[in-house]
């Protein structure tokens, strides 16, 4: 298969690709290009209408600018997936252009049009506030030591993100209830966690490139590393032994001692591109996504100097996400540059990359992506997978062995996670800005939507109970994590959060690719 030509750093925001405007006009990455970037403008697909949106508040703007864009660019603006949208870099592209990016996207890259969800007037103020810069957020410093929760099973623990505080919360799903915190751990706007085999310990990946072990019972940090200068989760090693974590800057993976969090391997990617999908796969491996140079590659580690890599080039464009099924043979990249996505039989690296769900988008009109959906979020039952399709307001219905698809079921907007109940009865979904503030219920067996919640502006995640008897959801900009009976569908408890994201319970500890 021929490598596809690049379109341009990965974005999903309203400020994005402004870097690579310049270096696809000619221009590099320092600043505009001399010559002219004409940006495409949206028009709304047949059948959708253009709302008309409410004037937002400076505060709201600056929110999302913060908070939405962030997702991508970080909290700081210091950049992630997408590049910095630092002052100095703003001002040299000055309002007008900024403007008309936000509002028309660029062709031929991942940048959307904002026009149907930005006014002019949010524009220009969204462009000032880029160019004068933003106040640094105020992340929490690492407390004084706090009294452990004493002799206790670890089984019904969890952890949730708040996002922009640099802590993180430690709930029980017993009881629904919060026993405690742990602050001091950095920019946590994109954060993931891993948990030790016992299910004692969390392992924080930061988009600080902080990697921070934390003792769930003792309510404290073990130790903190800054690894990286800016990194997007990682994946603990199916003995335990090993926590790798995966890196936008300076690219590539770096693998980790668990217990002392030494650094006992350094790999670095192609060209320093950035690493995304990293797992942990059986046999002593780990699998990571290159973005930048459509790589992917399966690395066995034993440990220090016993290290081999089995590299797949040209596997499609823009490996953006990954996931591994369940039983952990296969993995399966998502590609934002083109349809479909790459998937290997770890069982058999000799047959190659398959391209599998590439009639995903036929016959559509793509929507602009202002969120990308996480392969993570797959929903795999017995028989069937089911996965977010990019750009589309549907989730897809893909067969159990083939990867085919045999259904669509239409959603309420472009989702992001679409989360499988234990038993596989129902599928939860939640969907991108500007219809994150909605969640549907999906029964497997019609394949029909039978429910419609509205827990907040801004669901992040969504998690179950071990055994699926609850789900708990993230909603962001009310502060809050609100708590679901999964048969009955209705809420039965709330507990006060900042700014939550990730909600990651100790159960994962004993499941490929958690």
């Amino acid at each position: 298969m021929p490598t596809l030509a690049r379109v341009g750093t990965f974005l999903v925001c309203a400020m994005g690709l402004f870097t690579m405007v310049g270096a696809l006009a000619g221009g590099g990455a320092g600043g505009p290009a001399a010559t002219t970037t004409v940006a495409t403008k949206h028009a709304p697909s047949k059948g959708q209408k253009k709302k008309a949106k409410p004037t937002r508040s400076p505060r709201e703007l600056t929110e999302l600018l913060r908070q939405d864009c962030g997702s991508c660019h970080g909290l700081t603006m210091k950049g992630g997936l997408g590049p910095a949208l630092l002052p100095d870099r703003m001002a040299r592209y000055g309002k007008a252009s900024l403007v008309a990016i936000m509002r028309n996207g660029v062709a031929h890259t991942a940048m959307p049009a904002w026009r149907d969800e930005l006014s002019v007037a949010e524009a220009e103020f969204l462009a000032e506030r880029l160019i004068a810069g933003l106040p640094e957020p105020e992340f929490r410093e690492a407390e004084a030591t706090v009294a452990p929760l004493g002799l206790r099973g670890t089984g019904d623990l969890g952890c949730i993100i708040e996002r922009a505080s640099g802590t993180v919360v430690i709930v029980e799903t017993t009881t629904n209830s919060i026993l405690g915190e742990v602050t001091g751990l950095g920019d946590l706007s994109h954060a993931s966690i891993v948990f030790s085999r016992d299910q004692r310990y969390a392992y924080v990946f930061g988009r600080d490139g902080g990697l921070t072990k934390i003792d769930l019972l003792g309510r404290r940090i073990v130790r903190r590393v800054i690894q990286g200068g800016n990194s997007i989760g990682g994946a603990i090693s199916q003995d335990g032994k090993w926590v790798a974590v995966s890196n936008y800057e300076p690219g590539g993976v770096r693998i980790f001692d668990s217990d002392t969090l030494d650094l006992v391997a350094d790999v670095p990617a192609t060209g320093g591109s950035k690493t995304v999908g990293l797992v942990e796969a059986p046999d002593h491996r780990f699998v990571w996504s290159l973005f930048d140079s459509d790589e992917i590659w399966v690395a066995r580690f034993r440990g220090p100097g016993d290290l081999t890599i089995h590299k797949f080039t040209e596997i499609g464009a823009k490996p953006y996400d990954a996931m591994i099924t369940p039983d952990g043979r296969h993995y399966v990249a998502g590609l934002f540059g083109e349809d479909g996505m790459a998937l290997i039989d770890l069982w058999d690296l000799e047959s190659g990359v398959r391209r599998v769900v590439d009639e995903q988008g036929r016959g559509d009109e793509k929507l602009p992506v202002y969120k990308m959906p996480h392969l993570e979020g797959w929903a795999m039952t017995n028989a069937h997978s089911y996965l977010p399709a990019v750009g589309r307001n549907r989730v897809l219905c893909l067969d159990g062995t083939g990867f085919k698809v045999f259904d669509r079921v239409d959603v309420h907007g472009r989702p992001v996670f679409v989360v499988a109940a234990p038993d596989g009865r129902r599928l939860w979904v939640n969907f991108a800005y500007p219809d994150n503030g909605v969640v549907q219920v999906i029964d497997t067996q019609s394949r029909r939507v039978v429910k419609r919640l509205e827990p907040g502006p801004g669901v992040m995640h969504m998690e179950f109970t071990p055994k699926g008897e609850r789900i708990w959801i993230s909603v962001r900009d009310a502060n809050k994590v609100e708590i679901y009976d999964a048969y009955a569908m209705t809420k039965v408890g709330e507990l006060p959060v900042t700014k939550p994201s990730g909600i990651f319970f100790t159960h994962r500890a004993g499941q490929l690719g958690k």
